[in-house]
């Protein structure tokens, strides 16, 4: 049954009316600045007015969102965002199901609202538009781990990098996961056991970037659900356990020009065009400036160490999985899969502000020329005299980012300070309960206050 794919409004309505006559309810979603997910219900027969007139909330009660002298909030819904959950929900001897649709948040006067992350992306990529770019397409990579509960994180096998069988207990959860999405219209490539004991991941198949921020939202809700059913639980805290590997979002992405692959140039020794370096330059001099909104927690730089797999150094190459970016080696004929992949970014992030900030250092670097540096092609953490490092903490990569002036004109200067003072309050709650004891280790405080949020 079709439950994607629709154009406008009026398909919704029909569809509903039609074959969808089982969905009682609509769930209306939006991100906050952290990139968690949000919304509220409203009945099938309420949601014609809806999408004429939008939904009014107050924005004041949500973190970093609207001040409490602007709070009176319009959700509208966006039909093209129409999908439904992929579960039914018991109502005495009969089920019904919800859709979902994402929203664009909006001032009472329908003017776009300056706190709204998924704007934020928007306007990155109608940027692009205005320098020919009408496609940026993105492919995330998601990790993440099954605990017994959302207290303790315990493994719940010892399987390692692609285990099979019985080092691979709930591989069936990760295939009903991946139908559960397919039910959706989200399509994923592949999954499997990742390094560390009871880490997973499910690949997400290359999708426009907005689509695909909404998507990342809907992945882990989803994830996070079809565990909970099977009474454990899911979590994309990017370093729960100390010694093993922790979860990253390695991101692959490209620009284009219609259907014309604008990175791919043949002939080229990594087959990369102008342009194509010119976007790995951007990201690399940007890199700084952007790792507070890619690796957004304190726990996120438990993960950024050397030896665990994690990037840690500005590095670009082709085979090297120690680099920063690594760029897929060329397949003949398949020009249209040229990328690179960000290696850096965790699935914590908001996919979102994580996206438009990617896409604008990139689009920095082609508008400004800038030259990319040699390809590192050995070992960087057994040789990297020389080479700059990311941010070694949450405190450093924000204070770098603090004097972006390119990250506060992605974001926007109200949400640039909300996004700066929602990380200051953090900074400031982990010190006071943690001090410097846990530098380098996961600590107690991640444990309790981030794990059962992430």
């Amino acid at each position: 049954m079709k439950s994607w794919g629709f154009r406008n409004k009026k398909e919704v309505l029909d569809f509903l009316e039609k074959d969808g006559r089982d969905i009682k309810f609509i769930n209306i979603l939006f991100s906050d600045i952290l990139g968690e997910l949000r919304g509220f219900t409203i009945p099938v027969s309420e949601l014609e007015k809806t999408f004429e007139e939008g939904k009014g909330f107050d924005g004041s009660s949500i973190q970093g969102l609207a001040r409490i002298e602007e709070s009176d909030l319009v959700a509208m819904p966006d039909p093209r965002t129409f999908r439904v959950f992929p579960w039914d929900y018991e109502n005495g001897w009969k089920g019904f199901r919800v859709g979902l649709m994402f929203c664009d948040l909006l001032n009472p006067d329908k003017s776009h609202h300056q706190g709204d992350t998924r704007y934020v992306l928007k306007r990155t990529l109608e940027k692009a538009g205005k320098m020919g770019f009408d496609g940026f397409k993105v492919g995330p990579e998601l990790e993440f781990f099954y605990f017994p509960d959302s207290s303790t994180p315990e493994p719940m096998d010892k399987g390692d990098y692609f285990s099979m069988g019985i080092g691979d207990p709930l591989e069936s959860l990760r295939k009903k996961t991946m139908l559960a999405l397919e039910k959706m219209g989200i399509f994923c490539e592949y999954d499997h056991h990742e390094v560390a004991p009871s880490q997973q991941e499910i690949d997400l198949r290359y999708e426009n970037a907005l689509e695909m921020a909404d998507i990342c939202m809907l992945f882990r809700f989803v994830v996070k659900e079809m565990a909970r059913k099977e009474f454990i639980y899911a979590t994309f805290l990017p370093k729960p356990v100390d010694g093993e590997n922790g979860s990253g979002m390695h991101v692959h992405q490209s620009l284009w020009k219609g259907r014309r692959n604008a990175f791919f140039e043949a002939g080229d020794e990594y087959c990369l065009s102008d342009t194509a370096k010119q976007y790995v330059a951007g990201l690399m001099y940007y890199i700084n400036d952007i790792t507070s909104l890619l690796n957004q927690w304190i726990n996120s730089y438990k993960r950024l160490v050397p030896g665990y797999e994690a990037p840690v150094y500005h590095t670009w190459g082709q085979r090297n999985r120690s680099a920063l970016i690594r760029i897929p080696k060329y397949q003949p004929g398949k020009e249209n899969a040229t990328r690179i992949e960000l290696r850096n970014p965790d699935p914590a992030c908001n996919p979102y502000l994580a996206f438009a900030v990617m896409l604008a250092a990139g689009l920095r670097g082609i508008g400004k020329g800038y030259k990319i540096s040699k390809p590192y092609e050995t070992n960087v953490y057994k040789n990297h005299s020389g080479l700059k490092t990311l941010p070694k903490n949450l405190e450093e990569a924000l204070e770098i980012t603090r004097n972006s002036e390119m990250v506060k004109e992605v974001l926007g200067p109200e949400l640039f300070r909300k996004f700066i003072q929602n990380k200051e309050l953090e900074i400031k709650n982990y010190r006071n309960e943690a001090g410097n004891k846990y530098d380098h280790r996961v600590s107690p405080y991640e444990i309790e206050h981030n794990l059962p949020r992430l």
